[in-house]
């Protein structure tokens, strides 16, 4: 029995930080370094959850080459059972490169590869019969599991499970997630990521639009970056400041916020509970390069936490 299944995206970041601004023209510049780390939200998310202590397992689709094999041996380092994972001999297994400046700021070049072709049909049903809740990121990116997904999420909400989706960037710039929503138990979407779907860069009003279409009884959890999260759950509302850290990078920091949230939303913490120690694993993530070096412990968020509030 699983605790959370996670359905997504396999990719590894090759993570260049310092100068990183490009010079077109056939200039050369240097950078202050160069990882190639485990990548994709959905694999980060992952990660931080097992970090936790939750059992996860993993079912997303590789390439037969370096970069699938890399990401599978990494992930299952980290205690996720990828045995539900399918390599193609066929397809390529797909890479970000993040530019990471100095301050925190970043931009990703992201090449596909095998990430749109995970479609919704090669799910086996018997893997959600192992698992309490079933999480996918990065939904805009996965073009062949993103029709039938709906559909995949009232199945498991009818087996008992429940569900949460973090729909990351829409490099298309369309925003639908209309047909989602209901099944959703759990969105979390960024700040900017929630005014683009709402269609308002009001906080408050975004939050109310989704309210009012995610699943009934559902959750809201919005990344705010250094400003910590903010959530709602029917009439109730938490808010969370970040933790202060010294920031080395902050790839894959939403995240790790994911799998706190997850964490103490299955754990039946308090939503306010469940929000800090979101906000506590989305900071203490970005100590280190790559998105899962410095994920915590649930021990090591708790004692953040605590020194946070004086205790």
């Amino acid at each position: 029995m699983f605790d959370l299944l996670v359905i997504g995206e396999i990719n590894p970041d090759l993570i260049l930080r310092g100068d990183v601004v490009p010079a077109f023209g056939q200039a050369e510049k240097l950078v202050d370094s160069a990882a190639l780390a485990i990548g994709s939200s959905s694999v980060i998310m992952a990660c931080g959850a097992a970090r936790l202590g939750l059992s996860v397992a993993f079912m997303g689709l590789v390439g037969d080459d370096e970069f699938g094999r890399f990401m599978l041996a990494a992930m299952g380092e980290r205690g996720l059972d990828t045995s539900a994972c399918v390599v193609g001999p066929d397809v390529a297994t797909g890479l970000s490169v993040i530019l990471a400046q100095p301050g925190g700021d970043r931009a990703i070049l992201t090449y596909p590869g095998a990430i749109p072709l995970l479609t919704a049909e090669q799910v086996d049903l018997g893997l959600l019969q192992r698992a309490r809740h079933v999480h996918v990121g990065s939904y805009f990116l996965q073009d062949g599991l993103r029709p039938g997904l709906p559909r995949l999420f009232a199945r498991a909400r009818e087996m008992g499970l429940t569900t949460s989706l973090d729909p990351n960037w829409d490099p298309r710039g369309v925003w639908d997630v209309g047909e989602i929503l209901p099944q959703c138990d759990v969105f979390l979407p960024n700040q900017a990521e929630l005014a683009r779907i709402s269609g308002s860069d009001d906080l408050m009003a975004g939050l109310d639009w989704l309210a009012e279409r995610v699943a009934t009884a559902g959750t809201l959890a919005v990344k705010l970056g250094k400003q910590g999260g903010v959530a709602r759950q029917g009439s109730r509302a938490a808010t969370a400041a970040s933790l202060p850290v010294a920031v080395v990078d902050t790839t894959g920091a939403g995240d790790s916020f994911d799998a706190g949230f997850i964490y103490g939303y299955l754990s039946g913490y308090a939503l306010e509970d469940a929000l800090a120690l979101a906000s506590a694993c989305g900071s203490l993530s970005t100590r280190g390069a790559g998105g899962t070096a410095a994920q915590p412990t649930l021990a090591e968020a708790q004692a953040a936490l605590r020194v946070q509030n004086g205790a």
